[in-house]
């Protein structure tokens, strides 16, 4: 677009929202962090103790419904980052394939219908005239059923 002269220079640098690709940056190394520090093997600990004999499905599927509250609660490309380290070191306590875990981390925190934080959700909840309300009626089917869908497929 730059290059055809549709859009300046000046003008993609300002339409750039660079506290947000700050904030992903920033979520980069706090996974890296939570892993080397040795948090995400605390917190895959408690998960296990938590979970005791549980077959590995339903701690698959323990894992994308955490997945799936964090990236409710910030963006999925950060939950994505924290999720992974855990989830495989959960995967290693169990005896389960990491890879599995891994996957279903990266699927789950794409489960963002629940309420308007995705920025899709976000970008049409206004011309749309929709409330949290209509997405939280929606988008908790939608939720339920993309969980048990991820956790069946994977």
């Amino acid at each position: 677009m730059i290059v055809s002269r549709v859009l300046t220079i000046d003008d993609a640098y300002d339409a750039v929202s660079w506290s947000t690709v700050f904030l992903l940056a920033s979520l980069i190394p706090l996974g890296v962090a939570v892993q080397s520090s040795g948090t995400a093997e605390w917190i895959a600990q408690q998960v296990l103790k938590l979970l005791g004999d549980a077959p590995i499905w339903v701690s698959q599927a323990a894992i994308a419904g955490l997945a799936t509250v964090f990236t409710l609660l910030m963006s999925n490309v950060g939950s994505t980052v924290l999720l992974v380290p855990l989830a495989v070191n959960i995967a290693f306590g169990l005896g389960a394939d990491p890879a599995l875990f891994a996957i279903t981390v990266s699927l789950a925190t794409s489960n963002s219908f629940l309420i308007p934080t995705h920025q899709v959700n976000a970008l049409i909840m206004g011309p749309g005239g929709y409330s949290v309300a209509d997405f939280t009626k929606v988008g908790g089917v939608m939720t339920l059923l993309f969980l048990i869908v991820l956790v069946v497929a994977v």
